[in-house]
């Protein structure tokens, strides 16, 4: 399945900035059974009303719990929570 982490940080954020940083934590999450991949996206538009950053997770979708609790979800959580305006999580596709 797709794990999709849609955000939209508080305004005056330099997320161009952390797009490098946040991939290195969602590559650790490549450790993790189940999780087969993971990339990193950047908004190309300046509107106010559009979202920043797309993380998207290929993984199985038993692996979304041991996601969950791990170092790296936890890691994306107390480091940039706080820098988050807003977020949209969304899963779909195939169980495997």
């Amino acid at each position: 399945m797709k794990h999709y982490i849609i955000v939209k940080f508080v305004d005056g954020t330099d997320f161009h900035a952390l797009e490098k940083p946040v991939r290195h934590i969602f590559e650790q999450t490549l450790f993790i059974p189940g999780i087969r991949g993971i990339d990193v996206r950047l908004s190309n538009s300046d509107r106010a009303n559009r979202y920043d950053m797309m993380i998207v997770m290929d993984m199985r979708k038993d692996a979304l719990p041991a996601y969950d609790v791990s170092e790296p979800h936890l890691r994306w959580k107390s480091e940039y929570g706080s820098l988050i305006a807003n977020k949209a999580i969304f899963d779909c596709g195939d169980e495997d």
